[in-house]
């Protein structure tokens, strides 16, 4: 399947689906908590990048980067977005939340795929079950990563923010750690 293809066979489904290069890649649902990170990360971008030339969207916005098609939990962009499109043009940051089912394609695939998109600067994969961030951010032809944790400062410095990072775990139940068996 090509990609002009997919998109119009997109088109005519009920569900949402990725595009891999070759075929269609089922979305699944989340666990209650990446709803709840994803919102509070959007709800923390919405509020420091209101009025500026910056916007937050997803997770229901997609964007093709290197011939696939991704929803993205959260992308930013700085770029003005024509309302009625379903793409979003130019992505400048791109936040996915990791489960178990997709923290291998989202840590190597996508991270490949978005490297390749010259817009990105940026990708953050928040962890669920704790408090983590791994950043990866556009350093010429790599990418250096840095892990945040707890408190530490989420800084995006291509938007002109940056927040505690424990923001986007507000009101998150974690499961509790399996105690050790005493060796």
């Amino acid at each position: 399947m090509t990609l002009p293809e997919f998109l119009a066979w997109e088109e005519r489904q009920e569900l949402r689906y990725e595009f891999d290069g070759e075929r269609p890649v089922a979305m699944t649902g989340g666990t209650l908590n990446h709803d709840d990170i994803g919102a509070n990360l959007r709800a923390a971008l919405k509020s420091r990048l209101a009025g500026g030339g910056c916007r937050p969207f997803g997770p229901n916005v997609k964007i093709v980067v290197a011939g696939h098609i991704r929803y993205p939990d959260v992308v930013v962009t700085c770029t003005p977005q024509v309302g009625g499109n379903t793409i979003l043009e130019a992505p400048v940051i791109v936040f996915e939340v990791l489960s178990a089912s997709t923290s291998r394609t989202d840590r190597t695939d996508k991270a490949d795929e978005y490297f390749a998109t010259d817009s990105i600067q940026r990708y953050v994969m928040l962890e669920q079950d704790s408090i983590t961030a791994t950043v990866l951010e556009r350093q010429g032809n790599a990418w250096r990563y840095v892990i945040a944790r707890g408190d530490d400062m989420l800084a995006l410095p291509e938007i002109g923010v940056g927040f505690p990072l424990a923001e986007c775990y507000a009101g998150i139940e974690f499961a509790p750690e399996p105690e050790g068996d005493g060796r």
